[in-house]
């Protein structure tokens, strides 16, 4: 289910490393991401929860705008769904997990399998980001406005998302 984020805005100056990354090693990046107008969605994928947060290329504005708790793949895009629906984004982005060495493991392919699966389903451009020290900068900007520990571990993955959008509208040449 999608959880609405309430109050007022999250601003960090930390920034994740930005790195945009085409869905397949052998695609092309989108022109499209690079010039696009329009809404954009980005995502912090997790098997149990999925960060979301929207952004206005034209603005270079990013806002975390919800966490996704759906656990199935078919819950998860369900709820996906319906914030296309209703953002009508242009372009999709999603979080890329590597290692600090830039080595790719589990979580960094199944997050290509989601990133596949959305191109797939909503035939949209959809980007994979480097998103190595978001979750960090996430909590260490939660815990920056007292909203830091379990009580507020929810909202790093949101935050994430926005820190994650956020560095790619800062430094789009960075791909």
């Amino acid at each position: 289910m999608l959880e609405r984020r309430e109050g007022g805005r999250v601003r960090t100056k930390d920034k994740a490393r930005s790195a945009a990354i085409p869905v397949s090693p052998s695609a092309s990046p989108h022109p499209a991401c690079h010039n696009a107008t329009g809404t954009v969605l980005a995502f912090d994928f997790g098997e149990k929860f999925t960060g979301v947060a929207v952004g206005e290329p034209s603005i270079g504005m990013a806002h975390p705008l919800g966490l996704i708790t759906a656990e199935s793949n078919t819950a998860r895009m369900q709820e996906i769904d319906a914030l296309v629906a209703e953002w009508k984004p242009g372009y999709l982005m999603v979080g890329l997990p590597l290692s600090m060495d830039g080595s790719e493991h589990e979580m960094t392919r199944r997050c290509r399998r989601f990133a596949r699966q959305l191109e797939s389903r909503f035939r949209l451009p959809v980007r994979l980001v480097d998103e190595r020290l978001s979750s960090a900068a996430a909590e260490e900007a939660l815990r920056a406005l007292g909203k830091g520990g379990r009580k507020h571990k929810l909202h790093a993955h949101q935050v994430s998302a926005q820190i994650i959008l956020q560095s790619y509208f800062d430094d789009p040449g960075s791909s």
